[in-house]
């Protein structure tokens, strides 16, 4: 008999050890002083035959280059608000992305941009919407946070505002790009707007009409502190003073040293009407979900079922980093302090 009950229990813990060898390891705890950063640059209809790989090594250079400047931040024992700042602006300065340089044109042929950020440690938020000549609006929604009282400014108050502290303003003519211009005139007159992220094929044709660009990083730095922010073009012709989700805290933005950073990219109607990003955070605190299943149970049984399309990236309070997306693909990475890196821009591995 004693044989046969040993001849089980070596069984048992045989299948046990084999369980629990294929699931992923998940951080109890915070390791000390160790830091992280993840970066995306849009999710949406972004599929593999659609880029050459002259597209694809300059997608994945800027997306590094992002990453770089941020761990750079975060490495030196800067602030996780510096460095995903320092990361967005690398994204806003570059024509590849819905922010900044290029973004989009809304319906009367402007460029109209949102943009957030928020510190996980006091909840302390910055957010403007609607500007149309702040270079680098991640700069200006960091303003709003650090020197007034208010969490959103829009238009031209914000422009105001942004000017009298230094921020670099420019001509409309700086966001100019015949690519974008003729993505607004390809649809204008239909009553039908466009999520773009809109890669190009190098002849300056447009690949695909189902794209959004939207930017955004989260970061944890060496105290443990998460900063989250994101910024955007918004979407081709989209009326004049559409606001989405990313100046909306807790739709496309948030972060919460109890729980994690999120920035979300996508349809921000459907993102502002879950509240998604505050959601995710909410499922981690309230129902002890994971962030992989918080992430999940949002895009995919929330946004998912009422039409909508995107994807979202994490870092919890413990400095492990996740996303998910559901749409084709989404332009995103990470770079951690024990030298995990990784870039990956379409469909989720097998």
């Amino acid at each position: 008999m004693n044989k046969i009950l040993y001849t089980l229990l070596s069984v048992f813990i045989f299948i046990s050890c084999e369980t629990d060898s294929t699931k992923k390891v998940i951080t109890t705890e915070r390791i000390p002083n160790s830091f992280a950063i993840v970066i995306h640059g849009g999710a949406g209809g972004i599929k593999r035959k659609y880029f050459n790989e002259e597209q694809q090594n300059a997608y994945a250079q800027k997306l590094e280059e992002a990453l770089n400047a941020g761990y750079t931040v975060l490495e030196n024992g800067g602030v996780s608000l510096d460095a995903i700042q320092v990361a967005i602006n690398v994204m806003e300065d570059s024509p590849l992305f819905n922010a900044g340089k290029g973004a989009v044109y809304n319906s009367e042929g402007n460029q109209e941009m949102d943009a957030a950020i928020m510190d996980g440690k006091t909840l302390n938020s910055g957010a403007i919407a609607g500007v149309n000549h702040i270079k680098n609006p991640i700069l200006a929604a960091r303003m709003v946070m650090d020197s007034s009282k208010h969490v959103m400014l829009s238009g031209k108050g914000a422009e105001i505002m942004a000017k009298s502290y230094g921020i670099e303003m420019v001509d409309s003519s700086y966001f100019f790009t015949k690519k974008r211009l003729n993505q607004l005139r390809k649809i204008q007159g239909k009553e039908e707007i466009q999520l773009d992220h809109t890669a190009f094929l190098m002849k300056h044709e447009l690949i695909d009409d189902h794209k959004f660009g939207t930017v955004g990083a989260v970061a944890i730095d060496k105290n443990g502190n998460i900063a989250a922010g994101t910024s955007t073009g918004g979407m081709t012709n989209k009326k004049y003073g559409r606001i989405g989700d990313v100046p909306i805290i807790g739709a496309g933005t948030y972060a919460n040293n109890l729980t994690c950073g999120i920035s979300a990219t996508g349809t921000g109607e459907y993102f502002m009407r879950t509240v998604a990003a505050h959601e995710v955070s909410s499922l981690i605190q309230y129902k002890g979900l994971t962030a992989e299943e918080a992430l999940h149970e949002v895009l995919f049984n929330q946004i998912g079922p009422l039409g909508g399309e995107g994807g979202m990236i994490l870092i919890d309070k413990n400095g492990d980093v996740s996303w998910d997306f559901n749409s084709t693909g989404m332009f995103r990475g990470y770079k951690k302090s024990d030298g995990d890196t990784k870039i990956e821009m379409f469909e989720k591995p097998e």
